[in-house]
């Protein structure tokens, strides 16, 4: 379980840093201050919660749990959610996508309770 969230996390924070520059080299003159805005703040979200996800595999190698497995897929699909969708709703304009954001709001929040359930329950 542990490696899984390792390599995710792996993934997910080199794929932040590269939808930021991409964002900051590659955007910047494409769309509206207001757009490139909401872009950052999906960039910032997918990176914090990436982080998170580096953690949560951390403490999985030295305590397994399933409610650190749930915590894991929850920033996870957070991060698809929320991030993803301020992305594409950034590069695309479809504003329908906002409706989506909130659902990987509370996978975050879900998430991070997950993780101080966990660590409660061990110690």
């Amino acid at each position: 379980m542990s490696k899984t969230i390792l390599m995710t996390a792996s993934v997910l924070l080199a794929l932040a840093v590269a939808l930021g520059a991409f964002g900051a080299h590659g955007l910047k003159s494409q769309l509206s201050s207001d757009m490139m805005q909401t872009f950052k703040t999906g960039v910032e979200y997918h990176f914090y919660h990436a982080l998170g996800l580096l953690l949560i595999g951390i403490l999985a190698v030295s305590f397994p749990s399933e409610l650190l497995k749930w915590s894991a897929i929850l920033l996870t699909a957070g991060i698809i959610l929320f991030s993803g969708s301020l992305y594409v709703l950034a590069v695309s304009g479809i504003k329908w996508l906002g409706a989506i954001t909130p659902i990987g709001g509370l996978s975050f929040i879900a998430g991070w309770i997950l993780l101080f359930l966990a660590v409660w329950k061990k110690f």
